[in-house]
């Protein structure tokens, strides 16, 4: 061995690593129990929105088949399982712990959360309240946002029917252990006539405006993530009709205070949000002719206000891993509405709203030992519904012609979960848990009557929260190549909160004067607690790499679904749950053809559903097909065509009076990505 020459320069100090910890805890140890799917950035933004990248989850879906390129605001809540979807949505969305349903409505404001602003998802199908809380019914949909320092990530696309669109993320180093994480995105939609050959002068484009921005600043101190968050997001849209639009707006903000748990130290969390949203929409009603249309609503205003606070301490004791904590939710708000058009004015305002809030602690621990978890906890709420008002006037008088103040009301919902899993070796496992979880009734839900075309539906101050009890049992396994899971489920969903039928017009009914003349081939229904929804299924996924350039992907799932109206909805028992399809199936390849070539596609099958609780408006399956090509430029730049709806399926969404509307047709993009 030679020797070092005596004038050899002294070896360079060693630099420095910073490590920048998101803030927030890791998932529960105990969730590896629960149906979990995680979603990857690349699986996120498989598609040009994140509901439909959800949607790669069999089960997971909007309230009706159209994605939030084009749905209203009002039917954008996502549910699990197809077990009752609603336009309120049955599943808790949240965004590194803040909540990201609606304050008013439930829904979720999609255009709000760009994928490339996301690090990851989980989908947690069915395991009840557990630490989420309130909303998480059918199950959980966790985003995680973008928190490793220099990443960046932008995509700007164009294609057919003046569709442009940009979007970008970056985490910025502000020195140390701080850094700044910015996200912006906007777009553009010309839309299209939802309406095939009956369409008339009456029928207009799906047009869509939105965009969305948010900046995050965190830093630490000691052990303590600090981090403090505000957004930002406004959406236009047209409803496909002359004179029905809608505008959502809205402002977020966070703080969060998080520290991870070290081996003889306790891991905590402290967050604090809160959410305004303002939301407009213009219905309007159509003759059989189509030849014009005629104002029947007009939402000018329904602004509130959600807030929440949250802390969880964790810690470990040998084996032994537990979870405290509790949490608040509140909102505020209420409808500002003209209705009952006549002689070319609105005759009537209405004003409803009210407060509601949810409150409750839990405690939750997981043994691991050799293969074996085992996990169980509880928790308890409080539930109370307050200063409900709803006030209808003569515009031209101001003479009150209907008024309601419901009493405060107040509950308690106790709920838990358990799981049990154990490894069996050669990558296999077997797992079982049960679980019972609940949602409160919105704003919307308790105190706004809507319309929608010629349907009426009546809102309702009693309403409970609805309740969800479940069992389940999956097998699965993993050797590199290929991993699955089964999984056979059963849950029953109690005092489910339904839009059930009154009765069909020409004419009043008296139980509901705020109602008005109900015209022939519409329906009057009211959001009820509908007697319980029964469900078994069966859902399956698997994911196999053929050779390291190809892989395969497919997954399942089918729910057989009754209604049991009881004595409140006997005309309901038997029926299927209103927009629920029994079977939905996807799939997808991914090919690294050559080093600079990647090809990609994806299916999905929903069988049919109905569109109404009736199970008189009956719409057929739909099967679509999206493809993708991306040739890399540079390890961190792409090119990109892709196509939605490859073969121009037409797949129904709603039928109104015999007039079927159909989902979006073939859209062909270009764009540019940059990813590092």
């Amino acid at each position: 061995m030679a020797a070092a020459p005596v004038d050899a320069a002294p070896p360079p100090a060693a630099v420095q690593t910073v490590v920048v910890t998101a803030a927030r805890l890791p998932p529960p140890a105990g969730e590896a129990a629960f149906s979990v799917i995680q979603l990857t950035p690349q699986q996120l933004q498989a598609q040009p929105r994140l509901d439909l990248s959800l949607q790669q989850v069999p089960g997971v879906s909007l309230f009706r088949r159209t994605s939030s390129a084009a749905e209203n605001p009002t039917t954008q809540g996502v549910t699990l399982r197809s077990i009752a979807p609603s336009g309120a949505g049955r599943a808790l969305v949240t965004l590194d712990g803040v909540p990201q349903n609606d304050p008013f409505g439930g829904w979720v404001i999609w255009t709000s959360l760009p994928a490339e602003s996301l690090e990851g998802a989980t989908v947690v199908r069915g395991a009840g309240a557990g630490p989420y809380g309130a909303g998480a019914l059918t199950g959980v949909i966790a985003l995680d946002e973008l928190s490793r320092p220099g990443a960046a990530d932008v995509d700007i696309s164009g294609g057919e029917r003046g569709e442009v669109r940009g979007s970008g993320a970056t985490v910025q180093s502000l020195g140390g252990a701080s850094t700044l994480f910015l996200t912006a995105t906007g777009e553009h939609s010309d839309g299209w006539v939802p309406t095939d050959g009956a369409a008339g002068p009456a029928d207009d484009a799906l047009t869509l405006n939105d965009y969305s921005g948010a900046a995050r600043v965190q830093t630490e101190i000691g052990r303590a993530a600090i981090a403090i968050r505000g957004g930002a997001y406004h959406e236009d849209r047209a409803a496909g009709l002359v004179g029905a639009n809608s505008s959502a707006t809205g402002e977020t903000g966070s703080l969060t205070i998080a520290a991870q748990p070290e081996a003889d130290l306790l891991g905590w969390r402290l967050q604090g949000w809160i959410r305004h949203s303002e939301f407009s929409n213009t219905s309007v009603s159509v003759p059989a002719s189509r030849l014009s249309t005629t104002p029947a609503n007009n939402q000018y205003a329904t602004p509130a206000t959600g807030w929440g606070a949250n802390a969880a301490v964790r810690g470990e004791a040998g084996h032994l891993t537990w979870e405290a904590g509790a949490d608040v939710r509140g909102a505020a708000g209420e409808d500002q509405e003209l209705y009952k058009y006549v002689s070319g004015a609105f005759a009537q305002r209405r004003i409803a709203g009210g407060r509601t809030l949810v409150a409750g602690g839990y405690v939750e621990a997981t043994w691991t030992q050799g293969p074996w978890l085992v996990t169980g906890g509880g928790r308890i709420d409080g539930w109370w519904t307050m200063d409900g008002h709803r006030t209808e006037t003569v515009v031209a008088t101001g003479a009150t012609t209907f008024q309601d103040n419901p009493p405060d009301r107040s509950g308690t919902v106790p709920s838990g979960r358990i799981g049990v899993k154990r490894e069996l070796g050669d990558g296999l496992y077997v797992r079982s848990a049960a679980y019972t979880g609940f949602r409160a009734p919105t704003l919307n839900e308790l105190y706004r009557p809507f319309r929608v075309g010629n349907n009426v539906t009546e809102a309702n101050s009693a309403l409970t929260p609805e309740r969800l009890y479940g069992v389940e049992g999956g097998f699965g396994g993993g050797d590199g190549r290929l991993t699955w899971e089964a999984t056979v489920f059963y849950n029953r969903l109690a005092d489910a909160v339904t839009n059930v039928t009154i009765g069909k017009g020409p004419g009043t009914f008296a139980q509901f004067p705020g109602a008005g003349f109900i015209p022939a081939g519409g329906i009057l229904a009211q959001r009820q607690n509908a007697g319980t929804i029964n469900a078994t299924g069966v859902e399956a996924d698997a994911a196999f790499r053929l050779t390291p350039d190809l892989r395969l992907r497919a997954a399942a799932d089918y729910t057989h679904a009754r209604v049991d109206g009881g004595v409140v909805a006997p005309q309901l028992t038997g029926k299927l749950p209103a927009q629920a399809p029994a079977f939905t199936a996807t799939g997808g390849v991914d090919w690294q053809a050559i080093p600079r070539l990647g090809l990609h596609a994806d299916l999905r099958y929903e069988s049919s559903r109905f569109d109404d609780d009736q199970n008189t408006v009956h719409l057929g399956p739909g099967t679509k097909v999206d493809a993708r090509a991306d040739w890399s430029v540079s390890s961190s730049m792409q090119l990109y065509v892709e196509a939605t709806n490859l073969f121009d399926a037409k797949i129904p969404t709603a039928d109104t009076s015999g007039v079927v509307a159909y989902d979006e047709p073939r859209v062909v993009r270009v764009g540019i990505t940059f990813r590092r």
